[in-house]
């Protein structure tokens, strides 16, 4: 009786670890081992260093990272993946300077307008993302929406030139993963003790000094979630750049779609992918750290 009652709380935690292993790590492999092969005219279009993962400790010794140097050699992927870096940074800013007061107002509103709000914010999720992206194509270009509706208030006397710049990536990523950034600060800021604001007022603390000393650090972990789930999605965008962006605007996906269909090299692509994780690995450690900081703080 006692086995099974430890029995469950085992598989429960197995499941996870099975989860990650069979769609995370069993991928990830398949995917380093192809990094380490050398194009070839043949399908696939590779030449495996070994035949089976087992092979690895055979012929580690022959083991190649050419791609890998390719990779550090050539400005094109380094630029690419710094162009990447940057421009989900700053979406990534310009989500939260969009999201935080929204997710404020949202847990401010009274308690019967919330779900409305909420729903307002998840609403988007209902449409296909790709349509959605291609909405914005008949926002922004000249003829536009956008453009007609600056024309009819007056303020422009010619089309601006949004569509297929960085500007129109910026707009696209932080419109679709603006939700992203709202729903964990809105987390954050609604379980939020509200007595602690009042006992700061009654100090004599004045509004804005309460929100930063008392209100925004408390938010801090909703900002982490949310700067996560927006930038690390956003470094790793295809969909974005290619239809909003124009031939100017360099980024990581994009060089991955290209060296995979377009070129056929499935080694340096692989080898893109495989920098481009680690890449994304460390902001999760500095999450993390930083999580675990604030626990011990507390």
């Amino acid at each position: 009786m006692g086995e099974r009652k430890t029995l469950g709380p085992r598989i429960a935690t197995w499941i996870p670890y099975a989860w990650l292993i069979i769609f995370f790590l069993a991928p990830f492999l398949i995917v380093f081992k192809i990094s380490l092969s050398e194009p070839t005219l043949a399908v696939p279009p590779y030449a495996p260093v070994f035949e089976s993962l087992a092979d690895i400790w055979v012929k580690i010794g022959a083991l190649s990272f050419a791609n890998y140097t390719w990779l550090a050699e050539d400005a094109l992927y380094i630029k690419a993946y710094g162009s990447s870096l940057w421009i989900a940074f700053v979406s990534t800013i310009l989500a939260f300077l969009i999201g935080y007061p929204i997710a404020y107002g949202m847990a401010r509103a009274p308690r019967g307008l919330r779900p409305i709000l909420l729903m307002m914010v998840i609403l988007p999720f209902w449409t296909s993302f790709l349509i959605r992206v291609y909405a914005w194509i008949g926002i922004l270009k000249p003829e536009g929406l956008l453009n007609q509706f600056l024309f009819f208030v007056g303020v422009i006397d010619q089309p601006l030139t949004i569509i297929n710049t960085n500007i129109a990536v910026y707009i696209g990523i932080v419109y679709s993963y603006l939700p992203f950034m709202v729903l964990p600060l809105y987390a954050s800021l609604e379980r939020m003790d509200e007595t602690l604001l009042e006992a700061a007022a009654d100090l004599g603390s004045t509004p804005l000094k309460t929100f930063w000393q008392v209100t925004f650090p408390l938010s801090l972990p909703g900002v982490f979630a949310g700067a996560l789930l927006v930038f690390i999605p956003a470094v790793g965008e295809f969909v974005i750049p290619d239809l909003l962006g124009g031939s100017e605007t360099l980024m990581i996906g994009r060089t991955l779609w290209n060296e995979f269909f377009f070129n056929r090299d499935w080694p340096v692509a692989s080898a893109v992918a495989i920098v481009l994780l680690a890449l994304l690995v460390v902001p999760i450690v500095i999450f993390q750290n930083a999580q675990a900081r604030m626990r011990e703080t507390r």
